[in-house]
């Protein structure tokens, strides 16, 4: 084992965010991000429809499922496998294969969808320039299914990262959303580059 996966295991196993989801019983130290995200901007409500992009272990699921209750909904999508979580439907699959957004689409067909939520990321090179635009991809998968899929004033949580192309995919939540908020949470590591987007009210 190198020095660095030796490092990460450390900071890893030490980590009070970690320490505290296995207290609470939360699959990933991620579900603090989103419990701080929506303590602030308040972006979930009892019966919503969510989808979640990116899901797996399902944190975020986990946070999402038990703040919308029995009669909202949770779709979520993630190349690995997810354990089964209570009002949460899950397809396994990549987002980004046609086939597996049609699966998505069909499910939600009838549905209006409140709030899209990706805390998805590429599998990381190491090179910036690579993985940044791996990254923005993603997010613009993100905005296209979030901007076609969304009812009139919903809204958009994703993740990114800053660099290239960054700020032209700002302006383009600009130009669809009521508000855009950049969010670095307290359980988001210091010496990560990841970054929260709100996209908040879609327009009409």
């Amino acid at each position: 084992m190198n020095k660095t996966n030796k490092n990460w295991i450390k900071e890893h196993i030490t980590d009070t965010y970690v320490k505290k989801a296995q207290l609470d019983g939360y699959r990933s130290r991620a579900a603090y991000k989103l419990i701080e995200i929506n303590s602030k901007y308040k972006i979930f409500k009892k019966n919503m429809n969510v989808i979640d992009l990116g899901s797996a272990p399902g944190g975020w699921s986990q946070v999402a499922a038990e703040i919308v209750g029995n009669s909202g909904k949770i779709f979520s999508v993630d190349l690995l496998e997810m354990t089964p979580i209570k009002n949460t439907e899950f397809i396994q699959g990549d987002f980004s294969d046609t086939e597996v957004l049609m699966e998505l689409e069909k499910k939600i067909s009838n549905l209006d969808i409140d709030l899209v939520i990706s805390d998805m990321a590429p599998n990381i090179s190491g090179i910036k320039t690579v993985d940044q635009s791996r990254a923005i991809y993603l997010n613009e998968l993100v905005l296209d299914f979030s901007v076609n899929w969304l009812k009139p004033n919903g809204s958009m949580l994703v993740k990114s990262f800053v660099g290239a192309d960054f700020d032209n995919y700002i302006k383009t939540i600009k130009t669809l959303f009521k508000r855009v908020i950049r969010i670095k949470p307290d359980a988001s590591r210091s010496r990560s580059s990841e970054i929260f987007i709100l996209g908040h009210e879609k327009l009409e």
